[in-house]
């Protein structure tokens, strides 16, 4: 199962070291790590996503990342009502024939096309991880060339209570 982990921790140099060797120790894979600093620039904010079979080493890993001296806070995400979102960088295989088909699938799932050369196009796509996936999954007949992307970076909405899906396609739209 997939667990979804924020830490915001002091924007130090050694702190995404010790904390993805505490991972390790635990020989978890990390399937997706971003960091970045806050609106304090001495706190980052680190996500990770980790594959995790038992719920209890998850509560043991989250207990000895705050015992580590530099991280802050640390919370299991997975469950809550949460913000994620993921950037992708494709660049594809794209003649000048082609362009215009891509440009169809471009627009619906509102992304961007960054860049254009001779023989290719490089685009660009944030949203949730399934969305992300959809959309490289679209492109892929036509040879994904390079493909970069950053990982989810998520942090919890701005109310407790889970929304019904009626309200939530209100928010969307």
């Amino acid at each position: 199962m997939k667990r979804t982990i924020t830490a915001l921790v002091n924007n130090t140099s050694g702190v995404l070291n010790r904390i993805t060797g505490l991972f390790a120790r635990r020989h978890y894979n990390i399937e997706s790590i971003t960091v970045g600093v806050t609106e304090n620039p001495s706190i980052s904010r680190m996500t990770f996503v980790v594959n995790a079979d038992q719920m209890e080493n998850v509560e043991q890993v989250i207990k000895q990342l705050n015992k580590q001296v530099d991280v802050l806070k640390v919370k299991d995400i997975t469950d809550e009502a949460i913000v994620a979102r993921e950037l992708a960088l494709i660049k594809i295989v794209a003649s000048t024939a082609q362009r215009g088909e891509i440009a169809a699938l471009v627009n619906p799932f509102r992304a961007s096309i960054i860049d254009i050369g001779r023989e290719s196009m490089t685009i660009q796509i944030t949203g949730d991880h399934p969305k992300v996936e959809a959309f490289i999954d679209l492109l892929r007949p036509y040879g994904i060339k390079e493909l970069a992307r950053t990982g989810i970076t998520a942090f919890n909405r701005g109310h407790k209570k889970p929304l019904n899906d009626s309200y939530r396609l209100t928010l969307i739209n």
